[in-house]
């Protein structure tokens, strides 16, 4: 049942193109599935999550990620009888504006990108569903719903100060309300990424062999839970125990953000979508002490995870490679290609903001591939 303060998709804003309804569709179905068949959703699929895209076929990419994203947000969203389609196409939305190598790439081009304004990855977001995706005859960008928009831009909260100039020049055209909140299904969005990045992060680092199963035992909630499938299963092979426990710590946190929630929405007095915007704090959360229990998680992936020595060379490599294709191309635009050079004319914000879009949709590959194009000595090449 649908909730009082749900997002109706027949209360929707609209979008800034008006195109009438659909006969078979909802307006946020229909946002959800231009997502899907968007060109940097498919990209997702070669873009790292922590691991280089060819390091292996076991660890996540950001499709991966999203699609598991979608699943957490969808299960959340339909017991607080929110509205599933708009929680799955923010979720599946959020990670599109990444740059190949993970958040090493995002770093490296945000340096690059310091003298003209930065480089934000949920700003990229909105910069692609808006304008960057060029398929449809009437408009650039998707045209997504005022609400999707919004949860894209504002999922982890208010943006508030020095806007990102992607979502700065958007803004303008359509404004997003960034001082507050955004709905309930966003935030739901939010919470599906920590709670995706928490639990598979510990599989991905236990495939690499970075930490052991005994290392992750002395973590809470994590130690308790194999305890758990250790006392149902005393002779279960290593395989299904760490599935078997890591599906556990997935459960505990997804029970706990709704006990959480209910409480915080039934307390909140909402009475409609945009009341949860008004509210000034968010409604869907971890209760304080899983969250401190999280902390503790995140704190040992830091330590033992992205700081481990293998990863850190990896990390070393991609930053290298985004910052020389960058300069490259900084230095000679006419070595991007023609629609790309056409669009980098002008002065050198303008040159910069292109080849920061040109940058931020390449793959890992297909950076790579680029990088060794244009540093290879050989003229063959």
């Amino acid at each position: 049942m649908r909730a009082i303060y749900a997002s109706d998709p027949q209360q929707s804003r609209g979008r800034l193109f008006d195109e009438g309804g659909s006969a078979h569709r909802s307006a946020f179905q229909r946002d959800r599935d231009r997502i899907i068949h968007s060109s940097a959703w498919r990209r997702l699929k070669h873009k790292t999550q922590v691991f280089v895209e060819h390091e292996g076929d076991y660890f996540r990419t950001r499709m991966t990620h999203s699609i598991e994203v979608g699943q957490v947000a969808r299960t959340i969203a339909g017991v607080l009888g929110l509205d599933i389609d708009l929680t799955e196409a923010v979720a599946l939305a959020h990670d599109l504006g990444h740059t190949p190598f993970g958040h090493t790439g995002e770093d490296a081009l945000d340096a690059c990108m310091a003298d003209f304004g930065g480089f934000d990855h949920n700003a990229q977001a909105v910069k692609i569903v808006t304008s960057l995706e060029r398929h449809y005859a009437d408009f650039d960008g998707l045209n997504l719903t005022w609400e999707t928009l919004e949860g894209i831009a504002k999922h982890n909260g208010p943006v508030t100060g020095d806007l990102p100039v992607a979502l700065a020049e958007y803004n303008a055209r359509h404004d997003l309300e960034l001082h507050t909140y955004a709905s309930a299904e966003a935030q739901v969005a939010a919470l599906a990424d920590d709670i995706a990045y928490n639990n598979h992060d510990l599989d991905d680092g236990l495939r690499a062999g970075l930490f052991t199963v005994e290392d992750i035992c002395a973590l809470p909630i994590v130690g308790r839970c194999f305890a758990e499938v250790d006392a149902k299963y005393p002779d279960l092979d290593a395989e299904r125990r760490r599935y078997e426990a890591l599906r556990r710590v997935f459960g505990v946190m997804v029970e706990d953000v709704l006990v959480e929630s209910r409480g915080r929405l039934g307390d909140s007095g909402a009475k409609s979508a945009q009341d949860i915007r008004d509210l000034g704090a968010p409604v869907i959360r971890f209760s304080d002490a899983l969250f401190a229990d999280l902390k503790v998680i995140r704190a040992f992936l830091f330590e033992n995870m992205y700081r481990h020595w293998s990863v850190r060379r990896m990390r070393r490599k991609a930053a290298k490679i985004v910052e020389e294709i960058f300069g490259i191309f900084m230095d000679d635009p006419g070595m991007l290609p023609p629609e790309w050079e056409q669009a980098a004319q002008g002065d050198r914000a303008q040159r910069a903001r292109v080849i920061a879009d040109y940058l931020a949709g390449m793959t890992d590959r297909f950076a790579l591939q680029e990088h060794a194009k244009l540093t290879d000595m050989n003229l063959k090449s």
